[in-house]
């Protein structure tokens, strides 16, 4: 059993922006893999399905991003499902738009909704890093960029990376992160050189 977590924030004035891209992806995993409806529950939404044959649990939090491990935390504590079988997809402004990476454990480079969760579980979960790109400024310079929505041109990479993160999940859930990073690093300079 597993639990899929996509960060964002809630409320349509955050849809589509690139702080949000977890939602973006996991809204498309559901999609993709066939799952029930979003249901709320544990301060989020939550929809239930299949993937590789394993059960698996899509969450939302609806927290903002900032307590966003509250509600993986109760998840998590209900279903009884191990840290290293949470998987949580975020935005990361340290990539370019587009880039994929993966891991299990680490800091959370200043993203809140990360901090959050390693504070509620633990550091020790896989992560679906999804590049935003970076302002190359700080302070509210960043707090704009992440709060910002893509340009067409990069909205159209994230959403190919999104679905390359669909095609590819069952690799991470059969065989674990190191093969899921592998495989997607293949996918990834395939693409490049075609």
């Amino acid at each position: 059993m597993f639990l899929i977590v996509g960060l964002g924030n809630p409320g349509s004035e955050y849809e589509k922006t690139r702080h949000n891209v977890g939602f973006m992806a996991v809204d498309e995993l559901a999609q993709v893999y066939g799952f029930g409806p979003f249901k709320a529950k544990f301060d989020g939404l939550i929809a239930e399905g299949k993937i590789a044959n394993e059960k698996i649990y899509i969450l939302k939090p609806q927290t903002y991003m900032n307590l966003s491990g509250n509600s993986v935390v109760k998840a998590a504590n209900f279903y009884k499902i191990l840290p290293q079988n949470i998987i949580v997809i975020h935005d990361d402004m340290d990539l370019a738009v587009g880039k994929l990476k993966a891991k299990i454990g680490g800091g959370a480079g200043g993203h809140n909704g990360l901090k959050s969760i390693d504070a509620a579980v633990t550091p020790n979960y896989n992560r679906i890093r999804i590049g935003v790109g970076h302002p190359n400024q700080s302070g509210d310079a960043v707090v704009s960029h992440v709060l910002s929505r893509f340009s067409k041109a990069d909205a159209e990479v994230i959403e190919q990376k999104i679905n390359l993160v669909c095609d590819v999940i069952d690799v991470l859930i059969k065989n674990g992160v190191a093969s899921f990073s592998n495989k997607i690093g293949d996918l990834q300079s395939k693409k490049q050189g075609e």
